[in-house]
This record gives C-alpha cells, structure tokens and sequence, in this order.
C-alpha cells in the first residue's frame, strides 16, 4: 500500500509497499518478541554451513527460522496466532492479547493487531510497540472503570505516541538520527477488540479490520471496521463502487496510520451490543485479502470458534497460507457469549 496526502494522492516520500510486517510483543500477555537466529549450531538447510550473527548461513546462505515467524497465544477467552507467510523473510505483524475484570469482576478481553508499513523504517519495531502500548493501556484502564469505548481510544493513542517515539530514537542496529526521519518514520496500522460487560468494541487506525461472526450462522456476519484506504475513500465518495474500487492498483493504499508522519490522529471506535454469541474476528490484511467479504470470512471460520479459538485461529491462517501467503498473516478470535433467556433465573 501506499499512503496518501490529504487530496487523495501520494506526497514526496509517502510511498508504501504492499506488506506491512512486525514483531509479535505484548505487555506480558502476548508472546515476547523472540531474538533471530545468531550465530548458534548449523543450518537447518545444509546442515554444514555456520549460522552467522544475522542468522544467515555461512555455507548457503539459507536464512535460519526465527522464533516469531510462527507464534500462537491461547488464553481462556482469546487466542491469536501469526505466521511469516510464504513470501516474506521475516514476520513483521504484531499482537498481544489479554484477559482483566472490570470494577465489578466481570471478565473483560483484549485482543490488538498491527501490521508494520513495509516501506517504512523499522516497521517491525512500530507494530511491536503499538501492540505493547495499546494492550498495556487497556489493562490499566479497565479495572480502574474506564468505559471501555474510551478505553480503547485512549489505548489507540498510547500506541500513536509509542510509535511516533520511535522516530526520535535510533534503530535497534544502533544507525544514527536520520535528519529526514519524520519523512519516512516508522509506522504501522491497528484494530483492537474489547469485550466486556456486555458490549463489544472495536477500535482501529489503517486497514486491518475486524469481524462479527454469529455462532448459529442464522444471521450475517459483518464487517465491523472500514478501511483507512483509497479505495474506501472512493466508494464512499461515491466515485466508484467496491468492486471498480477494489480492482485498482491503488486500492490498498492507505490514508490512515500511526507513525510520527502521519496526519491528525482520528481513532476509529464503535461499539456494539450482539443480541447473540458469536466471535470478533481481529486480522491483518494477510488474512482478510482471501476472505474479504463478511460472509466470506464466516464461511472461513470454523462453526466451533467460540469453543476452540486457538484451533480456529490456526485454521483461519491455515486458509490464507493455502491461498498463496502473500503477506504477513495474523489473526485473534474473542468470543462474546450472550446468555440464553431465562439463564439464571428461578
């Protein structure tokens, strides 16, 4: 993708690839980011060759498995799993997830995605932070009695200043301040999930989105987020229709991101009360490009999400790598349950 300028084309400088990759950290609820492969045993290629500090192989070149180019989380309510991809040499998504109670010791869940702008400086880095920074915002706002739709925008701007930071800062190879630095900063998108007494949330920035998906399939599934992107923009202009829209080769580029380059800051939060169980789909576009439609995605998703996430969110990634994983793939599954009628009565 690239992002664009405030007309509606890009700026000097604003060009952006297609992939938006990070490292997968989280405020002690998601996996650590895991070091890469340094300078430790053989190559798994080979097997003759030594791992050199990059974690090449010295023989034949073959880049050595990273830790985090396949990671999956599982708590009782939310699951998440990411994977590199086929095309891509590292993985570059981020997400944390968790689980709180509010003042009044209901259960609330938290599940954030990101997804580094590839183009950018250090992306890994930008999606890696805003994930820490917007799951940490959430577990110190919840139990205190925050709302949890301001939660989520408070958590949405904790991640914007993560990320702008990152502008002021040297890389993690130590490079100098790069003078032009804010032309080109490091930067990321992000859709976040909060279930929580009764409600459920969505907060997001860029074009990764989430998902309603009703456990009994009687009713449609929906999308809950709307992109951040040139096409978006178009169909809601009503200059084009989704299908014309779609098809350009502008279609992904973005208008809404967080990174020190970026415009005003305008988090997207809504919220919702589901009449029915079901689960919020949380993915990055490296899923959602092969099941974009709403129904297309409940049709991806297994029936026995709501019990089995982690097993769900497998298959869900399982179905973009079978599509052709052209992009970083992440995806977190919450479940929200609606009591039935009647429960707890005499």
């Amino acid at each position: 993708a690239r992002r664009l300028g405030r007309a509606g084309v890009p700026g000097p400088g604003q060009a952006r690839g297609t992939e938006r990759r990070g490292a997968l950290r989280g405020p002690s609820l998601a996996v650590p980011a895991a070091p890469e492969a340094a300078g430790a045993g053989l190559c798994v290629a080979c097997r003759a060759g030594r791992v050199d500090t990059d974690g090449y192989c010295e023989n034949c070149g073959h880049a050595q498995p990273r830790e985090r180019d396949h990671m999956e989380r599982e708590l009782d309510s939310v699951a998440a799993v990411t994977d590199r991809g086929l095309r891509h040499h590292r993985n570059e998504d981020a997400f944390a997830v968790s689980a709180t109670t509010l003042p009044d010791g209901s259960p609330a869940t938290v599940a954030i995605v990101c997804d580094g702008v590839s183009s950018a400086t250090r992306p890994d880095e930008a999606s890696a932070a805003a994930a820490e920074a917007a799951g940490a915002s959430l577990l110190a706002a919840l139990p205190r009695g925050t709302h949890p739709q301001q939660a989520m925008h408070e958590a949405i701007v904790a991640a914007a200043e993560a990320v702008n930071s990152l502008a002021d800062e040297p890389g993690q190879d130590g490079a100098e301040h790069d003078p032009h630095r804010h032309r080109n900063a490091p930067a990321c998108t992000i859709v976040g999930s909060v279930v929580a007494d009764g409600l459920l949330v969505v907060g997001w920035v860029g074009d990764s989105r989430a998902y309603w998906v009703p456990d009994d399939r009687a009713t449609p599934a929906a999308r809950l987020t709307e992109d951040d992107s040139w096409a978006a923009q178009m169909v809601a202009a009503g200059l084009m229709n989704e299908a014309e829209a779609y098809a350009d080769e502008r279609a992904h580029a973005i208008t809404g991101w967080l990174g020190a380059d970026a415009y005003e800051l305008d988090p997207h939060t809504v919220a919702f009360k589901p009449d029915r169980s079901g689960v919020v789909v949380v993915c990055t576009d490296g899923l959602w490009n092969y099941a974009e439609g709403a129904e297309e995605m409940a049709r991806v998703t297994p029936p026995d999400a709501a019990d089995r996430p982690l097993h769900s969110a497998q298959v869900l990634v399982g179905h973009a790598l079978d599509g052709g994983g052209h992009d970083n793939i992440t995806v977190a599954l919450v479940p929200f349950t609606v009591a039935p009628q009647g429960a707890g009565s005499a």
